[in-house]
């Protein structure tokens, strides 16, 4: 390809959230000359890639675009000459969710996508397949910018970054996205008039806010927050309010994932109670996606369904788009990103990913100096982010005893013998997608480890099931 006439990537094509990101690229069409839409899956997912695939067709015509869409199963083929390349994959399909929720629970301890031992296992499946895709990169699209969603985004890509070797790399959260869209109107003001800062890690920052006369509206946005003013809160999270003592001490908004280390015990019965009931929420997605795989099959279905934005993800596709719009055109957007800390959080390393309010332009991601954090918040992203350098680490090597000391560093994971038992039964049940651990599965089978919740066992029939209805 040509600058004048992009070739875009997308890996995990046939995600729920791949019309979004159509949509997303339609409303640049002015700014981005895209020739182009390559959507990649694997064979598991090659019935949802055709299906949206298909759909993709029908928004592009319907907006009197010549774009081509290409599905493919050819990941190299893909990526040969790739201007933009974008992953939004998850390794294990929803099943693996499913297993990463429904066993954490049976031990009573949390079961979260991103949080805990469901995100220690997401990261352990996704750092390999991440290098790999990024080995592909470095010889067939060597110039290409690599646009990360796929989660846990910040711990992915500290992988890529670190591991990879690849400085083209910016990952994304919509998380911030979602409190810059919903914030203003809580104290009626406009996004365009407010500056926002953020500094933290993935799933893991904070913000702060001014308005244009340099006035810090912080507080009244938290004011707010508290007679019930809705602040942007992911569809995934059980609503329970943060301390306002706390907030007021350290004076900035913590992001709705805090919850689950601000307020453990409440969050974690919220989750015991979901997996009592038998419907934790990967169990909700598994739902959700089934009906809109039913929706994106209406050949005159040719724009995106309100009911995406069920989905925990929404705004992550939009926000994906804009920074490739800003790379692209030089744009030097504000926008929160997972990139290298280049000494905007002085209490972490410079070399360690850290996610940040930066300017993206045509150079990638140039963070924001946020400035040290207080006493509490400085040693909980310490532990947080050499937590998430263990958990890569270990995910690179196979290192079991590594694999231990992250359970064992988690907050959100009791130390003791069910910590270990939990990392076992989770190594056994994740066997086919962990081939760094494949020795230690193989010696954990032959004690006897298995896996005993009746869902986790079965997930992976009850959604090929699923896959054989659409």
């Amino acid at each position: 390809m040509t600058r004048n006439q992009l070739k875009m990537v997308t890996i995990g094509g046939g995600s729920s959230y791949t019309p979004e990101l159509i949509e997303g690229y339609i409303k640049r069409q002015d700014q981005l000359p895209i020739k182009e839409i390559w959507l990649v899956d694997i064979p598991a997912g090659e019935k949802k890639l055709n299906i949206v695939g298909e759909m993709a067709r029908r928004m592009v015509k319907k907006s009197g675009l010549d774009w081509k869409i290409i599905t493919t199963l050819d990941r190299r083929a893909a990526l040969k000459d790739a201007d933009f390349v974008s992953t939004q994959f998850r390794v294990g399909l929803m099943a693996a969710r499913v297993k990463d929720e429904r066993i954490p629970g049976s031990y009573g301890f949390l079961g979260q996508e991103t949080n805990g031992a469901g995100g220690i296992f997401k990261a352990f499946r996704t750092v390999p397949v991440i290098l790999d895709i990024v080995k592909d990169m470095k010889e067939l699209c060597p110039d290409a910018w690599l646009i990360n969603f796929t989660n846990p985004s910040g711990m992915i890509t500290e992988a890529i970054q670190h591991y990879g070797k690849w400085p083209r790399v910016i990952g994304l959260c919509n998380v911030p996205v979602m409190a810059m869209m919903t914030e203003p109107q809580t104290i009626g003001r406009e996004l365009k008039d407010l500056t926002y800062k953020f500094a933290g890690i993935d799933h893991f920052h904070w913000h702060r806010v001014w308005d244009k006369t340099g006035k810090e509206v912080t507080m009244e946005i938290i004011d707010k927050m508290y007679e019930g003013k809705d602040a942007g809160l992911p569809k995934n999270i059980f609503e329970i309010n943060f301390f306002k003592e706390q907030l007021e001490q350290m004076k900035m908004i913590p992001c709705g994932y805090h919850r689950y280390y601000y307020r453990q015990e409440e969050m974690l019965n919220h989750s015991l109670e979901e997996f009592d009931n038998g419907a934790t929420r990967a169990q909700e997605v598994i739902k959700i996606e089934h009906e809109l795989f039913k929706l994106y099959q209406d050949p005159n279905l040719n724009y995106k369904p309100k009911q995406l934005a069920e989905r925990g993800g929404a705004h992550y596709s939009d926000a994906a788009c804009e920074s490739i719009a800003s790379i692209y055109a030089d744009k030097r957007t504000h926008m929160v990103v997972s990139t290298l800390n280049n000494g905007a959080i002085p209490d972490l390393p410079s070399d360690h990913t850290v996610e940040v309010s930066a300017q993206i332009g045509a150079a990638g991601a140039i963070p924001l100096t946020f400035g040290p954090f207080q006493p509490a918040e400085r040693g909980w992203i310490q532990l947080m982010k050499n937590m998430e350098l263990v958990i890569d680490k270990a995910a690179v090597t196979g290192d079991y005893g590594l694999a231990l000391q992250a359970f064992i560093m988690n907050p959100l994971i009791p130390s003791g013998q069910k910590a270990k038992d939990l990392l076992d039964e989770m190594l056994v049940a994740n066997k086919e997608f962990l081939p760094q651990f494949a020795d230690k599965i193989d010696e954990l089978i032959a004690q006897g480890v298995q896996v005993h919740d009746e869902v986790a066992r079965n997930i992976d029939e009850t959604l090929a099931q699923q896959n054989l209805e659409l």
